[in-house]
């Protein structure tokens, strides 16, 4: 939010990512309705509509959302096939659908006056979280006390391998915290950036400067916002592919 005021010009570029309830001005519980809640709710809406109506009359040549369905659906399951193997395809609509899920929150985040959730660690965080358990869980359904071979290099010599160890371990149990943070780190940083830019964009009405300033900013924003299109595809695909390989690592602990 930017302002005109007597000491100049005053910017909060974290005030986007405020979560505020939608009715009322109360405080926020786990049951009050937010923008952080509507904003996720118009992802899985989007989803719905790529994937189901926009796929109703399929046709031998494809409609243009019927591409993208197809395109996405395509990717997705070659990146599943390729990292996590033939193994890992049974989870691969719990994949796909994070992935929409990532990549349309990210985009729609773009949009003015949109909401952010990817850019809450409170929601990465339980994304990262359930990759997490899911992996540690299959791992040790598929492999029992094999699953704890992953952390054991048997390549390293014997002396080395009981440090190795406990560093695979800590390493192991970051993965949450470092798969959540990339992501909302990533979303937040742009959004902050393109809004701080965006609080000098009116000083052209407030002050001479604002001749040089303003289009300086305007461009900034421009660029910034490409930037952005791109991290936003960029992290649901890291986010993704990190998935695929943690899968990897629970079905075959020991490759």
């Amino acid at each position: 939010m930017s302002e005109a005021s007597g000491e100049g010009l005053m910017f909060h570029p974290m005030d986007q990512f405020i979560v505020k309830p939608l009715f009322g001005a109360g405080p926020v519980h786990w049951y009050t309705p937010t923008n952080a809640m509507m904003w996720m709710m118009v992802s899985v809406l989007a989803i719905i509509l790529l994937l189901v109506i926009g796929t109703r009359g399929r046709a031998v040549v494809p409609s243009r959302i019927q591409s993208v369905a197809e395109l996405a659906y395509g990717f997705i399951h070659k990146m599943v096939e390729d990292v996590a193997g033939k193994d890992g395809l049974k989870f691969f609509p719990y994949i796909f659908t994070l992935f929409l899920f990532i990549v349309f929150s990210n985009f729609l985040g773009l949009l003015p006056k949109a909401f952010t959730p990817t850019a809450h660690i409170a929601v990465t965080a339980v994304l990262a979280m359930l990759v997490f358990l899911t992996v540690t869980i299959v791992g040790f359904v598929k492999n029992g006390a094999g699953f704890l071979g992953l952390f054991w290099v048997s390549s390293a010599p014997l002396a080395l391998r009981p440090v190795l160890a406990l560093i695979e371990v800590i390493s192991y149990f970051v993965r949450p915290v470092s798969h959540s943070i990339r992501l909302a780190g990533n979303m937040m940083a742009g959004h902050a950036v393109i809004k701080v830019f965006a609080a000098f964009a009116p000083l052209i009405l407030m002050s001479g400067i604002g001749i040089a300033v303003t289009p300086l900013s305007i461009v900034a924003i421009t660029a910034m916002y490409g930037l952005e299109i791109l991290v936003a595809f960029i992290q649901a695909y890291v986010f993704t592919i990190l998935t695929c390989v943690y899968l990897k690592d629970a079905l075959h602990p020991h490759h």
